[in-house]
């Protein structure tokens, strides 16, 4: 009973200490004077660097536009340039294209070069569209660069045989169901697209996210925000196609027909080889080696026949003028008559030729013991002078700087197609 008594008292004391309330309250926050005095001399020496660079920056941008940059220019001066398009022999080819603020150059010179094919072969006049192949390109970009953990380039550029490449494994379409142009956007622009695609590859970089179907979905959203869903039927001419059918039954070309060529000395001549640019990032190693006279001379050959060229280099000499519409190295790097295999390679190996922009070959002239060539351009250089899309190369330019090139197979001599298939001695 006692111990009863005892636990009962025990509980009646505990109760009301339990139940009462524990005296806490919300109560206004006292800021200390002296660090809110130093936050704010904070804030404020922010807010003036802020300013003191946005003045600076404005302040360099006015000088800027006071004193434009200067490039060093040839002057054309004692140049016999031809008169206009009309006085080349031309090749037929569809009108060109604009690619504007892209580096899809590649995707726009090689198909304007299957777009002629089409006209050689089949006489048939289909605009096919650019941007389709740019879009799965992008897809395979990434898709290496997951599998490489990174190891592998992501850019805009690509090389001929990228087109090759993406039709055979996606197709093609017509421009007119896929332009790549979303509503809104009147000109083709890539800079957002690549600055949110190389944004997000940085990040799966930086978290070692490196799972290929979780970024392919991510790349694919971007793709179709930026370019339009590419479509997987469409109606064309009155009949319904997939982009593979109308690969094969409207634009019906052999893309085993066609042949790289280059002419580097850090490979052996007469053999395939890699290009060692950046931009051939499949690292394919099927493009024909040969000598420069051999180089120029399959060109030469190939649009005198009336086949045309597409051809990749370098773009950024001071003989390389929009504004002139022309193209051709001055005296004062090489003379004309020094253009030889060493001179080519020797610019190739110290990066002055560099493989900056691919076109696409549609005639040839001759002017005062010259060599010229129309070439069909997609850049915004080719839109500086009197004729939209045209630029004229002369024959020592294409000897120095044109790098690469693409042409189909019949227009080469056949005995250097044979040294190819020949065992190397």
């Amino acid at each position: 009973m006692k111990q009863w008594l005892m636990g009962m008292m025990v509980l009646a004391l505990t109760i009301p200490l339990a139940a009462q309330d524990s005296g806490a309250e919300y109560r206004p926050k006292k800021e200390d004077p002296v660090l809110k005095r130093l936050q704010q001399a904070n804030k404020d020496a922010a807010k003036t660097l802020k300013q003191l660079r946005k003045d600076h920056e404005q302040k360099l941008e006015k000088e800027k536009e006071a004193n434009p940059p200067q490039r060093y220019w040839s002057t054309f001066e004692g140049i016999a340039i031809p008169e206009n398009p009309d006085r080349f022999q031309k090749i037929p080819h569809l009108p060109p294209v604009a690619q504007y603020l892209t580096g899809t150059c590649w995707s726009f010179a090689t198909t304007s070069f299957f777009e002629s094919e089409i006209l050689r072969i089949h006489s048939r006049e289909v605009k096919l569209s650019e941007i389709h192949t740019a879009y799965y390109e992008y897809i395979e970009k990434v898709r290496r660069w997951v599998q490489e953990y990174g190891h592998s380039e992501i850019g805009e550029g690509s090389e001929q045989d990228a087109v090759i490449h993406i039709w055979k494994q996606y197709g093609v379409v017509p421009a007119s169901v896929y332009n790549g142009i979303t509503e809104g956007a009147p000109e083709h622009n890539h800079a957002l697209l690549f600055k949110e695609l190389r944004a997000y590859l940085d990040f799966v970089q930086d978290h070692d996210l490196w799972y290929e179907d979780t970024v392919l979905n991510v790349v694919r959203d971007m793709l179709n925000r930026h370019l339009g869903k590419p479509p997987i039927k469409f109606e064309y001419q009155g009949k319904t196609y997939t982009p593979e059918t109308f690969r094969d039954q409207v634009v019906q070309l052999d893309l085993d027909d066609y042949v790289a060529f280059c002419s580097f000395q850090y490979a052996p001549f007469w053999q395939t080889c890699e290009f060692k640019v950046p931009d051939n990032w499949r690292h394919t190693k099927t493009w024909h080696n040969v000598p420069l006279d051999v180089f120029y001379g399959t060109l030469k050959r190939a649009v005198d026949n009336g086949f045309t060229v597409a051809i990749g280099g370098d773009v950024s000499e001071s003989g390389y003028d929009g504004t002139m519409d022309a193209a051709f190295v001055p005296p004062f790097d090489i003379p004309e008559a020094c253009i030889n295999q060493d001179a080519r390679e020797f610019r190739f190996a110290n990066r002055t030729s560099t493989d900056d922009h691919l076109v696409h070959v549609v005639g040839h002239t001759k002017l005062d013991d010259h060599d010229w060539y129309l070439i069909k351009d997609s850049a915004r250089s080719a839109r500086k002078g009197r004729f939209e899309g045209y630029l004229f190369y002369r024959e020592d330019y294409i000897k120095l700087k044109t790098l690469v090139f693409l042409v189909h197979r019949d227009a080469v001599d056949p005995a250097v197609l044979e040294r190819f298939q020949s065992p190397v001695q």
